[in-house]
């Protein structure tokens, strides 16, 4: 993966309400920059965010959230503080928890569902 600084373009606004179907597809289909976060719903105190991700993310930890990776395409490479990096593939999923350093690294592009608490910043505390 390269060197150079990823440039992020996060989006923490609920994009669909409760109540209102929605097609992850078509939020795929519409975004094509290589690191895309979105908060898609709310879920009583939590969010769940897709992610379009290309290249590295850089280390970090939420002091008082947890947060849960689910790959729905590709693969995720998630290093975490103390356990090495975790490969994860379609229809696999790993929580990081609260306080825990840790990075996403994706060599390929990769779509990934996070879920977190609603307060939660993306890019760590």
């Amino acid at each position: 993966m390269s060197n150079a600084k990823t440039v992020y373009n996060i989006h923490t606004d609920v994009k669909y309400p409760q109540g209102m179907p929605f097609d992850v597809a078509d939020v795929i289909a519409a975004n094509e920059h290589p690191w895309f976060n979105q908060t898609l719903v709310q879920v009583n105190d939590s969010v769940v965010r897709l992610g379009l991700l290309h290249g590295e993310f850089h280390w970090h930890h939420h002091s008082d959230e947890d947060e849960l990776f689910f790959v729905l395409q590709g693969q995720l490479l998630l290093d975490v503080e103390g356990q090495g990096t975790h490969t994860l593939g379609p229809g696999q999923g790993y929580c990081v928890p609260r306080g825990v350093e840790h990075r996403t690294r994706a060599a390929e592009p990769v779509q990934v569902l996070m879920m977190a608490l609603a307060g939660v910043v993306p890019t760590g505390d």
